[in-house]
């Protein structure tokens, strides 16, 4: 049986890289196999490490987008657009795919286009509410579009909108049953209710800037603390700061949850950022959440993606600007709210799809059968 050969592109950050890994897998699994990857990044990205780590060879492109703010950078950036739709062309050659997937991205950008410049067919993953510009400029020209929320027909062809959903990792898909083991693995008290407060990777400044000058009420409240800080937070200001030292008792403080099944199956409440990532994994493990969208996104779509959520009661949002004078008030509100609580999980619970990465698996096999 001939291996399908599949070229993934996407990347800049875990919200395209991981539901490009997660799609792989699955299609490992589906195809026995059966398959080859070739991944393409941006060459100075995260994929570049995360990809190979995951098991997968990756090639990197010189492309980076456009700075938010007038700089001479900007001047390089047509050079490297063509540099790169030259080099995917290169690719394409030397490594002949039967289809190409792009998950959003500079990266992914160049290589999309260039393959459907040599028509092989070609479908993209829209993770957020609202579109990115690399998938805007790829609208007409590739076979399929998946996308994660209803009401993309305002950025894409109609025809070809097939709702997948974001594909999330397979620990996340049932954490019930680990609350116990969660509570023992992070040193909680069992008979307080725990809060946890995750920015990503880097962390959120203004979410660790909040929970740090609130530190007080939150002993107050007598709740249990799961605090991913990321690794540019210095925690050790707490016992500083702090009126009183017991507070870190009831706190685990960390740069990086790798045990994130853990940390979900402890929480009853969880603060987040408002990534497509994010929310998808929030939706799959049912918790109220309080989202302060990061401000520092293209076109502000983590904004765009907790108003969607907002509109039908699924979540509470807490401008960015406002988070240090109000997160901490509306998170005690949302502790003594059960009402307030249960509406929320009700509501985030639609939200979820947990065969998102087997539906675009269905859609890739598709356009290879009608090649």
């Amino acid at each position: 049986m001939k291996k399908l050969k599949i070229i993934i592109s996407g990347g800049g950050t875990g919200g395209h890289i991981y539901p490009a890994i997660a799609v792989a897998q699955a299609l490992q699994k589906r195809l026995n196999n059966h398959v080859e990857f070739l991944f393409v990044g941006a060459s100075d990205r995260m994929e570049m490490e995360k990809v190979p780590k995951a098991g997968y060879p990756i090639v990197g492109l010189w492309i980076s987008g456009l700075q938010r703010s007038l700089s001479t950078k900007n001047l390089l950036f047509p050079f490297k657009v063509i540099n790169s739709v030259f080099k995917s062309l290169g690719i394409l050659k030397s490594f002949k795919p039967d289809v190409a997937i792009g998950f959003g991205g500079y990266a992914s950008g160049a290589m999309l286009y260039a393959s459907t410049m040599k028509k092989i067919p070609s479908l993209i993953h829209e993770q957020n509410s609202y579109a990115g510009i690399t998938n805007k400029i790829l609208k007409n020209r590739v076979n399929t579009i998946c996308v994660a929320y209803d009401g993309m027909e305002r950025f894409f062809p109609s025809n070809k909108i097939i709702k997948t959903g974001n594909p999330i990792r397979q620990d996340l898909l049932d954490i019930s049953g680990k609350r116990a083991e969660a509570i023992s693995f992070f040193k909680l008290d069992a008979s307080k209710k725990t809060i946890l407060i995750i920015g990503g990777s880097l962390g959120a400044r203004t979410i660790n800037e909040s929970i740090f000058e609130g530190i007080d009420k939150l002993k107050e409240a007598e709740v249990n603390v799961i605090w991913q800080t990321g690794k540019n937070f210095d925690s050790s200001k707490l016992t500083i700061h702090s009126s009183h030292s017991e507070t870190l008792s009831t706190i685990n403080i960390q740069q990086f949850i790798y045990e994130m099944d853990l940390a979900y199956a402890a929480a009853d409440i969880v603060i987040s950022r408002a990534g497509a990532l994010s929310i998808a994994e929030l939706a799959q493990v049912n918790k109220p959440v309080i989202l302060v969208p990061s401000p520092n996104v293209s076109e502000d779509h983590q904004t765009k993606n907790a108003i969607a959520l907002v509109d039908k009661q699924a979540a509470i949002l807490v401008k960015d600007i406002d988070a240090k004078s109000k997160l901490i008030d509306e998170l005690l509100a949302l502790i003594n709210d059960e009402q307030k609580q249960n509406e929320l999980i009700n509501n985030i619970s639609r939200f979820a799809i947990p065969d998102a990465a087997e539906r675009i698996v269905d859609e890739v096999l598709a356009i290879c059968a009608h090649r």
